[in-house]
C-alpha cells in the first residue's frame, strides 16, 4: 500500500495538465471537480490504510527523499485536500471573470499536490523539496492578472520567498552536521554528544529555521509579502494563499522545533523569548494594521499576518495546552479565513465594491454572503459557540501555563487587544450591512447575491466554524495525541 501515498501527489499535477489542454469550460471544470473530490478521498485513504512510510529515491546513501505519515502530516494533508475542494468549486464562477482560467486551474492542481507532499515529507531534505516547489507553483497564481500591481506582489513574495527559504537551508546544513538523523523524530535529533559543544551554534541554527519558515507564515518582521500579494492575486487564489499556503511555514516550525531540534532544547532560552516576542509583535501589530486598512483585501490579508502568529505563539509556549491551541487554530483559521476570502470574493465578483466604505448595505443586497461573513468573523474574533473560542481558549491557557515569566501575562493580554482589534475591523462591515442607517438610498438596492456554485461552498465552511466550535472533542484528542508524543 506504499503507493497510496504517492497517490494523492501525483493525482492532481495529472489533472492540472489536463485541464490546462481543455479547451471547453464546462470540460474543465469536470476535470478539476473530479481531480478535487477524488484527492480528498485518496488523501483520506494513504492517512488511514495507507503504508506509513514510501521511499521515492535516495540521493545519497544517507539521504533518502521519502514520505512518511504522522499525525501531524494527516492533520496538514486532510486540512489542505478539503480547503482545496471546497474554494475549487467555489471558483468557478468566479473565475469566469478572469482570462487565463486554463492556467490558474494547472498551478491551482499542481499547487496541491506539492502541498500534500510537504505534509508527507518524512525528513528535511524531502520536506524543503517541496517547500521550495510550493512557491514556485503558488507565484502563478499571485501572478494571474498579471497587471502592474501584480507583478510587483509576486516579485515581492518570490523574494521574501527566497530569503526565508535560504535561512531553513542554512539551518539544514546545522543538523545535518550536529543531529543525529535529518528524519523527523518525536522529541529530537539532538544528543550532548553529537552537538559536542555546539549547543549555541545549534541554536543560532535552529532560529534561522524559525525565521526562515516564518517567512511563510507572515511573521514579523518578515511579513510584508503578505498584504501586497493576497489583495493582488484573485480571491480563490487569496482564499487558500491566506487559509493554507501560510501554514507551510507553520508546518517547517513544527517540524524544526518538536520533531528535530526538541521542546526541551528550546525551552527556557533565548530562543524561545525572541521568538515569542516576535510572535505577540506581530499578533498585535496585524490586528492594528487590519484595523486600519480601508482595502477589505488588504484588511482581511493583515489579519491573517495577526492569526497565523497566534498560532506561532501557541507554539512557542512549548507545553502541551498551548500546542493544542496551536493544532486546533491552524484548522480554524484555515475555514474562517477561506470564507472571509470568498465572501470578498463574491462582492467584489457582484458588485465591484472592493473598499470597506463602500459596502454600506451590502447585507441587504446579498444577506447570504454576508450572514456567512459574520458567523466566521465571529469565530475569528472568539466568540463562542464558534470553533476560534476554542482554539483561544486553549492559547491563552497555553500561555499561562509559562510559569513565573512575564510572558505568561503579556500573551493573554496581547491575545486579548487582538481580540479587541478584530471585532473592530470585522463587525462593523455586518453592521452597516444590514443597518445601513435612515439616510440610506433604500430604493437603489437590488438582490446581487450570487449563484450556488458560490453560496454552497460558502455555506458548508460557515456551518463548519460553528459544528467545530460546538463539536470540537476529535480534533482536540487528535491534537492531545500528537501532543504526548512530543512532550
Amino acid at each position: 500500500m506504499q503507493i497510496m501515498l504517492l497517490l494523492p501527489v501525483i493525482l492532481p499535477m495529472l489533472a492540472g495538465i489536463a485541464a490546462w489542454k481543455t479547451d471547453k469550460r464546462e470540460t474543465r471544470n469536470a476535470i478539476v471537480s473530479a481531480a478535487l473530490i477524488l484527492n480528498a478521498l485518496l488523501t483520506l485513504l494513504a492517512v488511514t490504510i495507507g503504508s506509513e512510510e514510501f521511499v521515492l529515491w535516495q540521493i545519497t546513501e544517507n539521504v533518502p527523499v521519502y514520505f512518511h505519515v504522522d499525525g501531524v502530516s494527516k492533520l496538514f494533508a486532510l486540512l489542505i485536500a478539503c480547503m482545496w475542494a471546497v474554494v475549487g468549486v467555489y471558483s468557478f464562477e468566479y473565475m469566469q471573470h478572469e482570462e487565463n482560467e486554463n492556467r490558474f486551474y494547472l498551478f491551482y492542481l499542481i499547487s496541491l499536490g506539492v502541498l500534500i507532499g510537504l505534509s508527507f515529507s518524512g525528513n528535511l531534505v524531502t520536506m524543503y523539496m517541496f517547500y521550495e516547489l510550493m512557491t514556485l507553483m503558488t507565484l502563478p497564481l499571485v501572478l494571474h492578472e498579471m497587471s502592474k500591481e501584480a507583478i510587483a506582489a509576486g516579485i515581492k513574495y518570490l523574494l521574501y520567498s527566497i530569503f526565508g527559504a535560504s535561512l531553513a537551508l542554512l539551518g539544514i546544513f546545522f543538523f545535518f552536521r550536529y543531529g543525529t538523523t535529518i528524519a523527523f523524530t518525536p522529541g529530537g535529533v539532538l544528543t550532548e554528544e553529537s552537538m559536542a559543544g555546539h549547543e549555541e551554534l545549534m541554536r543560532w541554527g535552529v532560529f534561522a529555521m524559525i525565521v526562515g519558515f516564518g517567512v511563510k507564515a507572515g511573521m514579523f518582521p518578515l511579513h510584508g509579502w503578505l498584504p501586497t500579494a493576497h489583495p493582488a492575486a484573485p480571491a480563490p487564489a487569496s482564499a487558500v494563499l491566506s487559509g493554507v499556503i501560510t501554514k507551510a511555514g507553520v508546518l517547517g516550525i513544527i517540524r524544526v522545533v518538536y520533531y528535530l531540534a526538541g521542546a526541551e532544547f528550546v525551552r527556557g532560552t533565548w530562543i524561545q523569548t525572541a521568538w515569542m516576542t516576535l510572535a505577540l509583535i506581530t499578533v498585535f501589530m496585524g490586528s492594528m494594521l487590519a484595523y486600519r486598512e480601508p482595502v477589505l483585501k488588504k484588511r482581511l490579508a493583515y489579519s491573517t499576518v495577526s492569526q497565523v502568529s497566534y498560532v506561532l505563539t501557541g507554539l512557542s509556549t512549548l507545553n502541551p495546552m498551548g500546542f493544542v491551541g496551536a493544532l486546533l487554530h491552524i484548522v480554524f483559521h484555515s475555514v474562517i479565513k477561506d470564507t472571509l476570502f470568498m465572501s470578498a470574493g463574491a462582492i467584489i465578483s457582484k458588485t465591484g465594491k472592493t473598499r470597506v466604505e463602500e459596502l454600506r448595505g451590502i447585507g441587504k443586497e446579498m444577506p447570504v454572503v454576508i450572514w456567512c461573513f459574520t458567523i466566521v468573523s465571529a469565530g475569528l474574533i472568539g466568540i463562542p459557540p464558534t470553533c476560534g473560542f476554542v482554539s483561544k481558549w486553549y492559547l491563552a491557557g497555553g500561555a499561562l501555563r509559562l510559569g513565573e515569566t512575564a510572558f505568561s501575562w503579556i500573551a493573554p493580554c496581547v491575545l486579548l487587544a487582538s481580540a479587541i482589534l478584530t471585532a473592530g475591523y470585522l463587525l462593523p462591515i455586518t453592521i452597516r450591512g444590514f443597518f445601513p442607517g435612515h439616510d440610506f438610498d433604500y430604493a437603489a438596492l437590488e438582490k446581487k447575491e450570487p449563484s450556488p456554485v458560490m453560496l454552497v461552498p460558502l455555506l458548508i465552511l460557515a456551518a463548519a466554524a460553528l459544528l467545530l466550535g460546538m463539536f470540537p472533542g476529535a480534533l482536540v484528542s487528535a491534537g492531545e495525541g500528537i501532543s504526548a508524543l512530543l512532550m
